[in-house]
């Protein structure tokens, strides 16, 4: 990496990089068609699906290239202090530099001030770095989803009180 790394909300101008991102990383997992986060509709325009106060995104950028992402909003059918933390994902440069924990611990804060008691979120198995992450970031195993993400295709389950 060249340049300092820094996380930032979203602004409409990222949508355009933030879009192949997430797509890029799920391709890479075979995270791809239906059940999958790939498939939604705001994956184009990020920045205009997570506003405050009950929602957040953020990017990792690195000299005005976005290499990193993810966020917060409420957890559909689900009680109203619980969040889901959604769509973070970082570019393969980028993972294991110590980001992922500072994106998260960004994102967990805008969850508490926001009011939200408890974080969830999906995950796959074979998506072994970020359970590792979310693990030492408090975040327990569930034996079964919570909500209405209208993800089915996710497999891992996970949850943290905040």
């Amino acid at each position: 990496m060249t340049g300092e790394p820094r996380i930032r909300p979203i602004r409409a101008a990222d949508d355009p990089a933030v879009a192949p991102l997430i797509r890029e990383v799920m391709t890479e997992f075979g995270a791809v068609g239906c059940g999958y986060s790939i498939e939604d509709p705001e994956v184009d325009a990020m920045s205009a699906a997570y506003r405050p106060p009950r929602a957040a995104f953020f990017v990792v950028e690195e000299a005005g290239r976005v290499l990193g992402c993810g966020g917060m909003g409420p957890l559909a059918g689900a009680a109203g202090d619980v969040c889901e933390l959604r769509k973070m994902y970082f570019r393969a440069a980028l993972r294991g530099c110590g980001l992922g924990s500072a994106l998260l611990e960004v994102i967990l804060e805008a969850a508490r001030t926001a009011g939200y008691r408890q974080c969830y979120l999906e995950t796959l198995e074979r998506m072994e770095q970020a359970r590792a992450l979310y693990a030492r970031h408090g975040f327990r195993v569930l034996d079964e989803p919570m909500g209405d993400t209208g993800h089915g295709s996710c497999n891992h389950w996970m949850l943290k009180d905040l």
